[in-house]
């Protein structure tokens, strides 16, 4: 309780683990009052939203579970949120702390900004803060740093959204839309087919590419995934030597390519194990 209490209560602490926030800083403390604070959150292209927050009342009960309430807000126009409450409650169960959160807010912005918060950043933040939930869990739980846990998470799904634009577009592009004549020429040259065959059949995989790239963003299981491919990128390399050898001497050619994919798909599947999941909070009441 201690670990996870100062985890959340320190400011040094609490901004390595939270999503939600980039720093947070306690302004000097009058006796009888609320703790006062000020939060930053980055947003990118060199823009952060500062606000104001206070810490208007814990509670330790004889349960020993303990409570903590939040008022924040921000005064910056620029941010969908305008003012809000929340509270954290930890409650000690047997072998375990269940560490609960609800927050909700006011936004800027009138119909447009409740619109937007309701279909884009109220989702978004939800997701946030489950996912900053899962790397404090790890953090006490496993030792396992959060801004490491960062690095591992953002990685693996640099590496998945690559491997899905690249099945995509390679089926899609020069298969299905340009109908490459090389792509033809190689399934003739590596089958036994007709002209007719090897176009239907380029069509074939590419449809096939497709489908895998969003597979790559559906499937949970993504080191199964690198698994496949693992056995893939040889094989595919190798058949594009042997449709056409001469190919290995273009720019961005097969084994270049096939190679550079190959060794990605080790650094993911190395990477893949261990990953923060907002999908392990539970998300409703």
């Amino acid at each position: 309780m201690e670990k996870l209490w100062n985890a959340t209560q320190t400011p040094e602490l609490h901004e390595q683990w939270d999503l939600r926030f980039s720093s947070i800083t306690y302004l000097p403390k009058e006796e009888q009052k609320p703790q006062l604070f000020e939060y930053k959150t980055n947003i990118g292209f060199g823009l952060n939203i500062a606000g104001w927050g206070k810490s208007v009342g814990s509670f330790h009960a004889k349960d020993d579970s303990r409570t903590s309430s939040l008022h924040f807000g921000t005064d910056q126009t620029i941010s969908i949120i305008r003012e809000g409450k929340g509270y954290w409650k930890y409650t000690p169960e047997q072998n375990s702390i269940k560490f609960l959160t609800q927050y909700d807010y006011e936004t800027n912005f009138g119909l447009i900004g409740k619109l937007f918060d309701r279909f884009i950043f109220r989702p978004l933040i939800g997701w946030a803060t489950a996912l900053s939930f899962d790397v404090l869990k790890r953090w006490l739980e496993k030792g396992v740093s959060p801004s490491e846990q960062y690095r591992r998470f953002f990685s693996h799904w640099m590496i998945t959204f690559l491997f899905f634009f690249v099945w995509v577009y390679q089926g899609l592009v020069p298969k299905l839309v340009m109908m490459h004549p090389e792509e033809v020429s190689m399934t003739k040259s590596l089958l036994p087919v007709t002209l007719s065959e090897a176009t239907s059949l380029v069509t074939t995989i590419g449809m096939a590419e497709i489908i895998f790239g969003f597979i790559w963003l559906l499937y949970h299981h993504k080191k199964r995934l690198l698994k496949i491919q693992l056995i893939l990128f040889p094989l595919l390399t190798l058949s594009a030597i042997i449709a056409e050898p001469a190919s290995v001497s273009h720019p961005f050619n097969p084994l270049t390519f096939n190679v550079t994919l190959f060794v990605l798909s080790i650094i993911g599947y190395f990477m893949s194990h261990d990953i923060p999941s907002a999908k392990s909070c539970k998300r409703s009441k």
